[in-house]
C-alpha cells in the first residue's frame, strides 16, 4: 500500500482495541472472553511521541502470559506489543521520522542515558523497564481512556487496536517494500530469537545449534541460524506436531526432549525459547564443552532450574540470559530487514494465520494449545 502522508486526524481519537480487565479467567478463552474489544479514547501524542495507525499486530506468547496471569501487569490494559503501522501525527520535538512512514514497534523503549542503554543491548533499559512495569509510555504518561477510566499501555505499545500513541523510542522505521505483517514480526520474534544468535552466541557455519521450543521466537532463531549458514540445526519440542514446520524451515532434524537427550549429541549453541525451567535444564545438558546456552524464554516467576556447577568449570561452558535478543532495535531491525529483502530470512513463514480483531480470544486459545505460531491481526484499511 502507499505510505503517502495521511490527512490530519481530529484528536482525541475514538479507536477500537482489545482490553484485558482481569487475568483470572479460565480457559478456553473463547468462552470466558477475558479480552473485550471496545471503543476507547486515545489522546494526542505528547512531546517525543507519535500517533501510529496500526496495520498489523501479531499475537505473541508474552500477550498470552498476561492473559493467564503468569506475567502480572496492572489492569485494565490494552494488550499487544508486536505490531507495525503508519505514522499519522508527530508530537513536539519529533523530527527524525516522517508522516506516512511505516514503523516497527519494539516492546522495550531505550532512553539512551541509563546504565542499561550504555551496555550496547546486553542489559535492558532501566527507564523503559520501569515504564513497562507501570503500564505507561516512556515519558510516564498515559494516553488511553475508556468511559473516563485510564487504560494501561502494554509494553509501551498497546498494539491490539486501530491506533496507538507511542514513544518515538518505541519504533524503528522500515522500507515501504516490507509488508506490514512481516514488519510486525521484526519487532519481537525476530529481535528475540534472532538476537540470541546474532548478538549473543554468534555461531560459525561449522557450529551445531539446537533450538528448544518451537514457538515464534524459537522458529525465528532457527531461521536466523539458517541465514547465518549454520549447517547442523536441531529443533526440539515436546509437541511433535511442530516438527514438519521446523523441518520445512531448514532444521536438520526435529526431536522431542527425550529423544534429544537419548541421542547423546551435544551442541555448540543451545537456544532455550520454551520459557520452562525443565527446558533450560535440558538445554544445559545438551550443550557441548566450550559451548553456550542462551535462554530467551520467560517462565513463571519463582520457578527454579537445577544446574551441576562442576560442568560449567570443568567443561568451560557458558549460560547467558538474553532479553529482547540483547538487541539495540535501531541497529538490529535494519539487519533483519535486509536479510529478508535478500531472500535469506523468510520471516513470512512464521505466520500461521490472519484474523480480525474480534477473534482475539479464540486466537489466544490457538496459541495456548500450540496450534499457531504467529497469528496476525489485520485492521481495516491496512
Amino acid at each position: 500500500m502507499s505510505t503517502s502522508p495521511p490527512a490530519s486526524l481530529p484528536l482525541p481519537l475514538t479507536i477500537r482495541g482489545a482490553v484485558l480487565e482481569r487475568s483470572d479467567a479460565e480457559a478456553p478463552y473463547a468462552t470466558s472472553q477475558p479480552l473485550r474489544v471496545q471503543e476507547l479514547t486515545l489522546d494526542a501524542p505528547g512531546p517525543g511521541e507519535i500517533l501510529v495507525r496500526i496495520e498489523a499486530a501479531s499475537i505473541c506468547h508474552s500477550d498470552l502470559s498476561v492473559v493467564d496471569g503468569s506475567r502480572p501487569r496492572p489492569l485494565p490494559m490494552l494488550l499487544g506489543h508486536e505490531a507495525a503501522g503508519i505514522i499519522e501525527q508527530l508530537g513536539d520535538g519529533v523530527e527524525d521520522v516522517q508522516l506516512g512512514q511505516r514503523v516497527v514497534m519494539t516492546f522495550l523503549p531505550r532512553c539512551g542515558d541509563c546504565r542499561g542503554c550504555a551496555s550496547n543491548g546486553r542489559m535492558p533499559c532501566e527507564v523503559g523497564s520501569a515504564s513497562n512495569g507501570e503500564g505507561t509510555l516512556l515519558s510516564g504518561g498515559q494516553r488511553l481512556h475508556a468511559a473516563g477510566t485510564p487504560i494501561k499501555h502494554h509494553l509501551g505499545i498497546s498494539g491490539f487496536a486501530t491506533y496507538a500513541v507511542v514513544s518515538r523510542r518505541s519504533v524503528v522505521p522500515v522500507g515501504d517494500d516490507v509488508p506490514a505483517d512481516v514488519a510486525a514480526l521484526l519487532g519481537c520474534a525476530m529481535l528475540t530469537g534472532g538476537g540470541a544468535l546474532i548478538n549473543v552466541a554468534r555461531p560459525n557455519p561449522t557450529d551445531s545449534v539446537a533450538v528448544i521450543g518451537l514457538g515464534g521466537v524459537g522458529l525465528a532463531a532457527l531461521l536466523t541460524a539458517r541465514a547465518l549458514g549454520v549447517q547442523r540445526i536441531v529443533a526440539i519440542d515436546a509437541q511433535s506436531a511442530k516438527f514438519d514446520t521446523a523441518l520445512a524451515m531448514g532444521a536438520s532434524a526435529a526431536l522431542t526432549p527425550d529423544e534429544a537427550l537419548a541421542s547423546g549429541e551435544r551442541f555448540t549453541v543451545v537456544v532455550e525459547a520454551a520459557g520452562h525451567p525443565l527446558a533450560l535444564e535440558n538445554g544445559i545438558h545438551l550443550t557441548a564443552p566450550g559451548g553456550i546456552t542462551v535462554t530467551v524464554g520467560l517462565p513463571r516467576p519463582g520457578q527454579e532450574t537445577r544446574i551441576d556447577p562442576l560442568t560449567l568449570t570443568a567443561e568451560a561452558r557458558t549460560i547467558v540470559g538474553s532479553y529482547l535478543g540483547s538487541a539495540v532495535p535501531k541497529i538490529d531491525i535494519p539487519r533483519y530487514e535486509q536479510l529478508w529483502r535478500e531472500g535469506k530470512l523468510p520471516v513470512e513463514s512464521l505466520i500461521s494465520d490472519h484474523i480480525p480483531l474480534d477473534q482475539i480470544n479464540d486466537a489466544m486459545d490457538a496459541l495456548r494449545e500450540g496450534r499457531a505460531i504467529r497469528q496476525i491481526i489485520n485492521f481495516p484499511g491496512a
